[in-house]
């Protein structure tokens, strides 16, 4: 086995209990060598348990974790060859840029003459060069969240481990950040591993997205597939903005909202309490062009702008309320009616998801 194929990661069936409390139940999950995986879920999901069983700082109560073929359920910390960037970036404010890029040599007694070369690559890496002498209160939030990642990789990890690095950042710093993150991962080849409640950066940054619920792995899977096909209400409400609506079975193929049948191009789940997961830009204003789409006929209640976008809300016949969101540009502002005027929204087969209530 070559070495990349050692970084693998694989946590079988992991757990991990606080007296009665159960904080992680039962969690197995492979992640492929040069992976770059998001736990996502809300507050008390787990995701952070499970992180810090990766990292050594929390014992698991049950099941193992293993990188490559090294078993390193009870290794500590600083025998797990493991990168962590900290939400709050921990870096030590008394020593410049290049000593806090060069402490995990020292920490692991490297030697000496080859921390200059390892410290500038790093640096270089995280696109820092020449920043090896600054102090770091004389760094952007961008910036010292970059010397944490140059440190967390100038050792040459197996596998990076991210608790929320990018949440302290302003909106529009952390989404540049997303991209420069997504290409480091792909310069680097790391295998990652990163915690986030934030959908949006999970989405962004992914290979792949494991949802947790109450300590439970929901779903696991790529971020196209995790938001066209969540497999349950939970998912489907917590990734994007779905509005969920109660539906019952109308075929094989076709649910029943209200007076409207509406077409699935995917196979129903099975049970009979159904709920139609609608997110707000699957939803478009009928233009008359798509002759195979569901159609639902509404009346508009309120239309909110939203900069880039609008978020428009109707109700249907029965009262219903459903919501869609438009691009802000004026032709499209020309096209929605005004509050209390008719209007036809149209879904594609596609996009008509259904999951078990």
């Amino acid at each position: 086995m070559d070495a990349r194929a050692k970084t693998g990661v694989s946590i079988r069936s992991a757990g991990k209990r606080y007296g009665p409390v159960v904080a992680l139940d039962d969690v197995s999950l492979d992640i492929e060598p040069g992976e770059f995986v998001s736990l996502l879920g809300p507050s008390g999901s787990g995701k952070t348990t499970l992180l810090g069983i990766l990292g050594g700082f929390v014992q698991p109560s049950s099941g193992s974790v293993w990188v490559g073929e090294r078993d390193i359920t009870f290794a500590p910390p600083h025998k797990r060859n493991i990168g962590i960037v900290f939400q709050n970036y921990a870096l030590f404010p008394h020593m410049t840029v290049g000593e806090n890029v060069a402490f995990p040599l020292r920490a692991r007694r490297e030697p000496k003459a080859g921390w200059a070369k390892k410290v500038a690559d790093a640096l270089a890496m995280a696109e820092l060069s020449g920043y090896e002498g600054r102090n770091i209160a004389q760094l952007s939030g961008g910036q010292r969240q970059r010397v944490a990642l140059a440190r967390a990789m100038v050792f040459e990890p197996q596998l990076i481990l991210m608790d929320e690095p990018l949440s302290a950042l302003d909106k529009q710093l952390r989404e540049t950040m997303q991209i420069e993150l997504r290409r480091l991962h792909r310069k680097l080849g790391a295998t990652i591993v990163y915690v986030t409640h934030d959908q949006r950066e999970a989405l962004t940054m992914s290979d792949r997205v494991a949802v947790l619920k109450n300590g439970r792995l929901v779903q696991i899977d790529t971020p196209e597939r995790l938001y066209d096909r969540p497999c349950d209400a939970f998912v489907a409400s917590f990734i994007g903005e779905a509005t969920l609506l109660n539906v019952s079975r109308a075929g094989e193929d076709a649910v029943r909202l209200g007076d409207a049948v509406l077409r699935t191009a995917h196979p129903l789940p099975r049970g009979e309490r159904l709920l139609l997961a609608v997110q707000t830009e699957k939803l478009v204003i009928d233009g008359g062009a798509a002759h195979d789409a569901n159609r639902l006929s509404c009346r508009v209640t309120e239309v909110l702008y939203q900069g880039e976008s609008l978020r428009v809300f109707a109700a249907l016949a029965d009262g219903t309320s459903i919501s869609l969101r438009q691009p802000g540009n004026h032709d499209a502002r020309r096209r929605i009616p005004s509050p209390g005027e008719p209007m036809t929204v149209v879904l594609d087969p596609q996009d008509t998801i259904v999951v078990p209530a």
